[in-house]
């Protein structure tokens, strides 16, 4: 086997890099796991994650993990609203790819690994290449790897060793936010929820609304607009000054059924963050002096209009494992370029199919009751 007395290193705890190691340990791959976060009980923020039967779903199904996945994952139907509250249509709890938090999918996969696999508190702040081998350079510590795996998200510290390729922003901003106690805080948008089974979604003149009534206990959302023209060196809030975020979100719903501004009254924290594409389409360094490579979001982030990032993320991890454990290539060279090829590939096609959402959803024309009252 090509890693027969390497050492793998992953840098990067989500999905990605822990699917990669587990499926890496099945084949018996000495590989260990580098996170920044203190601990396995630090809080991901973000929205659920729904696995896709040909990506997300497969690569668990080849972890082994595939039952817990859906015995945790909860099914989630679909609430279409108009901008005035109107429910325009709704659709079954999903039980084909049902909703998981964040976190929940994070204990299933280090659950699985070996004890130890992952250390935690490590910031990555530098690679060197010496001696036949790479010294990872952290806050607190040094460390030496065969083949390094950068899976550490949009700003990976790694990319810059692959590629020189750099993150953009698409021109649209995301406010998240979450509700504590939605029953009783907000209890009209808890009712078009039809309590914690469905997944309240609303478009209108270039803004979006996606609600999630149970992410852990919460109820979570996300609001997408067009960035404003004097946000572009930086949002024009404070989103740790959550009435002023409040106040800013019911000025732009005015127009909207109260309902809407009583979800961002009755909000507790909220988050905001520019929508950042990494394109594939500038080439990959062709050399290198060690084996490495980047997967999930440090290789390919983009914003979440079409629910590929992870998806495609969990197929890298699938792609680049078999490509190092199969014996189909006779350097480990050639299996990471091949993966690479083949990444390249897809996550462009899922680029393609979220861009062209991103811009349907921010045309000001575009309306659910527009499309769906016809």
């Amino acid at each position: 086997m090509l890693l027969a007395g390497k050492k793998v290193a992953i840098i990067g705890a989500g999905p990605v890099g822990l699917t990669l190691a587990r499926l890496l340990q099945q084949q018996g791959v000495a590989v260990t796991v580098y996170e920044r976060d203190a601990n396995a009980q630090a809080r991901i923020w973000g929205g659920t994650l729904d696995l896709e039967e040909a990506t997300g779903q497969q690569a668990l199904q080849q972890a082994g993990l595939l039952a817990q996945y859906f015995a945790v994952a909860k099914p989630m139907g679909r609430v279409i609203a108009d901008e005035l509250g109107t429910v325009l249509f709704s659709t079954e709890p999903n039980t084909i790819n049902p909703e998981i938090n964040r976190n929940e999918l994070r204990k299933i996969l280090l659950d699985s690994l070996t004890p130890g696999t992952v250390v935690w508190g490590r910031k990555l702040t530098g690679l060197e290449a010496r001696q036949g081998q790479w010294v990872l350079r952290f806050e607190q510590a040094e460390v030496v790897a065969d083949v390094v795996i950068g899976a550490n998200g949009g700003l990976s510290s790694v990319r810059p060793y692959v590629t020189d390729a750099e993150v953009t922003a698409t021109g649209t901003f995301i406010i998240q936010g979450e509700v504590g106690e939605p029953a009783r805080t907000c209890p009209d948008v808890y009712r078009l929820c039809r309590g914690t089974t469905h997944i309240l979604m609303s478009a209108d003149q270039g803004v979006s609304l996606a609600v999630n009534p149970d992410n852990n206990g919460t109820m979570a959302y996300g609001i997408t607009f067009k960035q404003p023209a004097d946000w572009q060196h930086g949002p024009g809030l404070d989103f740790r000054d959550t009435a002023a975020v409040s106040d800013f979100l019911c000025g732009m719903f005015a127009q909207w059924g109260e309902e809407y501004r009583q979800l961002f009254r009755a909000t507790s924290v909220f988050v905001g963050l520019p929508a950042r594409l990494l394109s594939v389409a500038l080439p990959w360094k062709p050399h290198r002096p060690l084996p490495i490579t980047l997967v999930g979001d440090a290789a390919h982030l983009m914003p979440p209009f079409a629910g590929k990032g992870v998806n495609i993320g969990l197929r890298d991890a699938v792609v680049l494992a078999d490509n190092l454990t199969t014996g189909k290539f006779a350097t480990i060279a050639a299996a990471i370029r091949d993966y690479e090829q083949q990444m390249v590939g897809y996550a462009q096609a899922a680029q393609q199919e979220t861009s062209t959402n991103e811009a349907a959803l921010n045309h000001p024309s575009f309306s659910f009751k527009n499309r769906f009252s016809r």
